[in-house]
């Protein structure tokens, strides 16, 4: 019998199990269908892991504005800088693809890092969970290999973009075998496929542009990328969050000192388009294959902010498998970090009552 048992080895699964194996004697088991902790962290940032952001905000997430607000409120981008630090890990503050944006100097750093801070915790890697039930007061976690029995469980998961890491649905099974509701996964910050109207993005692939978009009630400034199935780049990747499947608006020039490159104007001389105001509905985005997260998952609604399940005592959701999803830019660490962190001051409050 475990006391606490954490599906996924992820940026918030592995932050939570270091938190508890610091500050509490308690019986920790983790999880992943990966054969190494960290596959996400490993890949993202372009191998730098875009750790943090400087300009922390609820409205930079897509989800309860005030439950995030909360949660941040608790562990918030100083609180992640100041913990990484304490352990030799010193992120670099870099603008240039994301105004706000925190790197490593490398992923593996970080899950080297984390590696060290799990170590008195049972880690089983290669392992994939098939089902949960609750009886007798535990949690019977199924795998293909074994069952374990816990007094706790941190479904720790993520969504379902990056399907070759072992991206996995198991979380929000989870969620609704227990009665929780399930906000529609799609992904998100992701390029966008175009209508034939748009097919003269297709000839300007690999061309990039500082642009301003405006989609939903939000407007965005950053890089734009022409690809061969639409468009991308950072600015394109946050619009994804928030479009529905109504129309978006590209200023091709936002600013006095905006420059058009030859090949731009080339594409555009016989179209009758507004370069300040191009309006488009994109035909839909490029899939899980290519998506930085999944948007949607358990709904905010049915958790205490202690990310505790309302429905089922001792059951908690954090990091990516939450209906919280933050723009590009460390947004989505920064919440994967400050949920973990929520859960476990919980347990650890408990444990320390308890003793």
């Amino acid at each position: 019998m475990y006391d606490i048992v954490i599906i996924g080895a992820g940026a918030s699964g592995l932050f939570a199990a270091s938190l508890l194996q610091k500050q509490t004697n308690q019986k920790i088991c983790l999880i992943d269908k990966n054969p190494k902790i960290g596959a996400k962290i490993k890949v993202s940032g372009g191998g730098k892991c875009n750790i943090t952001n400087k300009y922390l905000s609820s409205s930079h997430y897509l989800g309860d504005q005030q439950f995030i607000s909360e949660i941040f409120s608790q562990f918030d981008q100083n609180s992640l800088l100041k913990f990484l630090k304490s352990n030799n890990l010193h992120p670099n503050f870099n603008e240039k693809i994301v105004k706000g944006t925190y790197f490593c100097n490398s992923s593996d750093d970080v899950n080297t890092l984390f590696s060290k801070l799990i170590i008195q915790c049972d880690l089983l890697l290669n392992t994939d969970v098939k089902d949960v039930r609750y009886e007798n007061g535990s949690f019977t976690i199924v795998t293909e290999k074994k069952q374990f029995l816990s007094k706790k469980l941190l479904v720790a998961s993520g969504g379902l973009s990056y399907p070759s890491l072992g991206a996995s649905d198991i979380g929000f099974r989870i969620a609704k075998k227990f009665g929780h509701t399930v906000i529609t996964p799609n992904p998100a910050l992701v390029g966008f496929t175009v209508q034939k109207e748009q097919f003269w993005f297709k000839e300007l692939s690999g061309l990039s542009m500082n642009v301003k978009v405006k989609v939903e009630d939000k407007t965005l400034d950053g890089s734009l990328l022409f690809t061969h199935k639409g468009c991308s780049g950072p600015v394109i990747l946050s619009s994804s969050l928030y479009w529905k499947k109504g129309l978006i608006s590209i200023d091709f020039a936002p600013t006095k000192e905006s420059y058009l490159p030859k090949r731009f104007k080339q594409a555009i001389k016989d179209l009758d388009i507004d370069i300040h105001n191009y309006q488009f509905a994109p035909a839909g985005n490029f899939g899980y294959t290519k998506a930085e997260v999944t948007k949607g998952g358990v709904s905010t609604d049915e958790l205490n902010l202690n990310l505790e399940s309302k429905i089922q005592k001792d059951l908690y959701f954090i990091g990516e498998v939450v209906d919280v999803t933050g723009e590009l830019g460390g947004y989505n660490f920064q919440w994967a970090f400050s949920s973990a962190y929520c859960a476990t001051q919980s347990i650890i409050s408990n444990n320390l009552t308890k003793k």
